[in-house]
């Protein structure tokens, strides 16, 4: 089948290649095809701007020149109309984007005066993740990840783009398991690979060790001498939420956005865990990779712009407008560290509870550190999907159950009832012991 580009995705191609002909080999079918549409209406619309009598913006407006508006809606939001009626760029409000982009580095120093993109605002995280998948996976290409991975990535990738899961496993014992990962990164024919990882993990709450995130670096970076052409996918949900001495604070997106020329480091991370604002759908992706020039960077948003215009058309304004005054607020910081000593507390309490020997007998933690979860494997004999539908239905007690390991979201437990959590999934798990002995 031949596909036939539009100029405009022909022109940002040639931008890549002549930057670095790995990233459009990295592209989708679908990522070579798409662009942001520069000519047309957009195009049209922008030459208009500014003019005295504009008819071109698909939006209605007062007569004397506002956004027109409902003053019940209007009533309930304490920001200037032009901040919170019309539409946001595909691209995102650029004053939120640059903004992003100053937070990226404050939180991340190693980063330095590195060249990375501009974000590109997306709908939250999971619309930011289905945007790399369209930009990036062709069907039945292969993405690698760790075998404990989040469920909805089954629908981003696997359902909406056909791509294929190949798993590592995520611990050896205690630690990360940088064997499987080694193995199943350069354990298979030199080409084109997409490698996903998210740290602080979901399910297991888990991030790795600083010098376990150099081992990763240096595998990715092995793959990539050997000729491989890798995209790295960094799911950045829970960033920030390291509650441990001795573990990575910082980004992995930081060792594998300068690693090699071989390597594009794409960073999905956003405001919906890190700020608490869940509701507010604002995303962001950042591109990295050595020697990334402005030019690369800017057809990289183009194109990630025009997959997000042909999805939602843009995100929402104005969550983007409150984020923004929010972030450039002097009690930002305070509050937000608040909320961190809150969540602390809720995973040192786990800590303590899970440190009473009662609970060997029946659960096992998964190694645990950070993010909103931690997860305890059930002893053999025991059945999870049983155990739950007990816990739900006698101990008024609700936990996820991944095929005999239960996630628990320590983030939506208040202190005083976590040992009473862990207290009713032993009476459970004691319960459907003494049930199915009896059976036998």
């Amino acid at each position: 089948m031949i596909i036939i580009l539009n100029p405009q995705a022909e022109e940002l191609n040639k931008i890549i290649s002549n930057h670095n002909p790995v990233v459009l080999n990295l592209l989708s079918n679908k990522g070579k095809s798409i662009f942001f549409p520069k000519k047309g209406i957009l195009g049209q619309t922008a030459d208009a701007n500014g003019k005295r009598i504009n008819a071109t913006i698909g939006a209605a407006i007062e007569d004397d020149g506002s956004p027109m508006r409902l003053g019940s809606i209007e009533d309930q939001i304490k920001m200037e109309p032009a901040l919170s009626f019309p539409y946001a760029p595909s691209f995102g409000r650029p004053d939120l984007r640059n903004h992003w982009k100053s937070m990226i580095r404050g939180k991340n120093p190693s980063l330095g005066k590195l060249n990375i993109s501009n974000p590109v605002v997306t709908n939250a995280l999971t619309h930011g993740l289905s945007m790399v998948g369209y930009l990036f996976a062709n069907q039945d290409e292969e993405i690698i990840l760790a075998d404990l991975y989040w469920g909805n990535y089954n629908l981003i990738f696997t359902q909406a783009y056909n791509t294929n899961f190949k798993t590592f496993k995520l611990f050896d014992g205690n630690v990360l398991n940088l064997k499987s990962f080694e193995e199943t990164v350069l354990g298979s024919s030199v080409g084109k690979k997409i490698v996903l990882l998210n740290f602080p993990n979901n399910p297991t709450g888990y991030t790795p060790t600083s010098l376990e995130i150099e081992k990763i670096a240096e595998i990715i970076y092995q793959a990539a001498s050997k000729g491989n052409h890798l995209a790295i996918i960094i799911d950045d949900a829970y960033f920030g939420l390291v509650y441990e001495n001795g573990f990575e604070k910082e980004s992995i997106f930081v060792k594998i956005a300068n690693l090699h020329e071989n390597v594009l480091a794409i960073k999905i991370d956003g405001a919906t865990k890190e700020d608490y604002v869940w509701g507010f759908r604002v995303g962001f992706i950042t591109y990295g990779i050595k020697n990334g020039s402005s030019e690369l960077y800017e057809a990289l948003e183009n194109k990630t712009a025009g997959a997000v215009r042909g999805s939602i058309s843009n995100a929402c304004n104005l969550s983007q407008s409150i984020l923004l005054k929010a972030f450039k607020s002097p009690f930002y910081e305070h509050e937000k560290s608040l909320k961190y000593s809150i969540l602390k507390k809720r995973y040192k309490k786990v800590n303590s509870v899970l440190s009473d020997d009662k609970y060997k007998d029946y659960i096992k933690p998964l190694p645990y550190n950070s993010g909103y979860f931690m997860c305890i494997e059930l002893k053999e004999g025991l059945r999870g999907e049983a155990i739950r539908q007990l816990l739900l239905d006698k101990y008024q007690t609700g936990i996820i159950n991944l095929s005999n390991v239960f996630r628990i979201a320590f983030s939506s437990v208040s202190e005083d009832k976590i040992e009473e959590l862990f207290d009713n999934i032993i009476y459970a798990c004691r319960e459907f012991e003494a049930a199915d002995k009896s059976k036998k």
